[in-house]
């Protein structure tokens, strides 16, 4: 219940007698309500889960201390529990979180509504979570380990012959097996000239003798999620291989050694950029996230970066080169920010390995 009296000090602080919340990770964050389907509605004294029929069971259990409020049932919608609920508790502002409430929803809470008006807010949430407790940098923790176990057991699996797909399902079985709950996000597993693409999806591709092979994965654990690159070549690297690789490697340990609280968010990206400037080029900037319940949260590492690393906050940091038409690199770690450096999540080696 800290999180939830931490929120409620913020509403009283800004004015806010009511809060509906939708964003499926505040949910989770606020409730502990671990699916998809509820909204939560917070006033001063109370607070609802709002949800249906296949999840009131589910709500009773994992969010002591809530109401738990069935809307979807004959003659009730989701507006008029949130206008039951205004009612009850004299609330006259309902603050929303903008960046997720869909015009449709939004239109069907006001046209509900009879006294109370709906206010918007950002980031409200994503700024109690910006800082990681205990709990939550040791499921981190855990998700960086079945990663590490993962790579681990991959590198004696790959062989130059196979399709990326065949890696990449490989790769996602061995992290289910060492315990993961799911994915953190779409594996990235591409090889060759593909490497250059940020966002490359395993294909049908066979992996070649001479090809970087480009891994960023994660696994999901209670929730949490850990972030992960690595880049290794099969067989033996030539020398433009060699020299990118060092380069983003330094680019990494450079970026990664700068960060400490109260550093700010653009520095790392200043120094991988200046470790980068001979490819400067092909050196795409926001090199790093938060990251937690979501894959990226605040804060965001780049040029552009505004806010100062706090101690306990989990971000990654993983700047690369990327060459069309040849190929690309990009190291990632999963760290968490201390007040003299970092905690490193990922310990996977960062030394280029060579599948001969």
């Amino acid at each position: 219940m800290k999180r939830l009296s931490r929120l409620k000090e913020v509403m009283r602080s800004q004015g806010i007698d009511g809060f509906f919340i939708s964003k499926v990770p505040n949910v989770r964050y606020i409730s502990g309500f671990t699916d998809s389907g509820a909204y939560l509605f917070i006033t001063p004294e109370k607070q609802y889960v709002i949800t249906d029929g296949r999840y009131t069971e589910q709500a009773e259990k994992q969010c002591p201390g809530f109401i738990v409020e069935k809307w979807a049932r004959p003659g009730n919608t989701l507006g008029q529990s949130v206008e039951a609920i205004a009612k009850e508790n004299n609330i006259s502002k309902i603050a929303f979180e903008q960046e997720v409430v869909s015009f449709s929803l939004y239109e069907k809470l006001k046209n509900c509504l009879t006294t109370a008006q709906l206010v918007p807010t950002d980031g409200i949430i994503e700024d109690l979570r910006y800082v990681k407790d205990e709990e939550e940098i040791e499921c981190t923790r855990k998700a960086a380990i079945i990663a590490d176990k993962a790579f681990s057991k991959i590198l004696d699996f790959v062989k130059v012959g196979m399709t990326e797909k065949e890696v990449s399902l490989e790769l996602e079985y061995y992290m289910k097996k060492e315990g993961a709950d799911g994915l953190a996000f779409d594996t990235i597993l591409i090889s060759g000239a593909k490497t250059s693409l940020l966002h490359g999806q395993p294909g049908d591709k066979v992996i070649e003798d001479g090809d970087f092979l480009l891994f960023d994965y994660g696994a999901m654990y209670n929730g949490y999620r850990s972030d992960m690159t690595r880049t290794i070549v099969m067989g033996t690297p030539d020398e433009k291989q060699l020299e990118i690789y060092n380069m983003v490697k330094k680019a990494q340990e450079d970026a990664q050694n700068s960060i400490k609280t109260g550093v700010s968010t653009k520095t790392p990206d200043d120094l991988a950029r200046a470790a980068s400037e001979k490819y400067i080029e092909y050196y795409y900037s926001g090199i790093g996230h938060g990251v937690g319940l979501e894959l990226h949260e605040q804060p965001f590492i780049s040029y552009a970066g505004n806010r100062v690393f706090e101690e306990n906050c989990v971000v990654t940091v993983e700047p690369g080169l990327y060459i069309p038409d040849w190929g690309g690199v990009r190291i990632e770690d999963t760290v968490v920010v201390k007040n003299d450096g970092v905690e490193i999540l990922t310990k996977t080696s960062k030394e280029l390995i060579c599948i001969k």
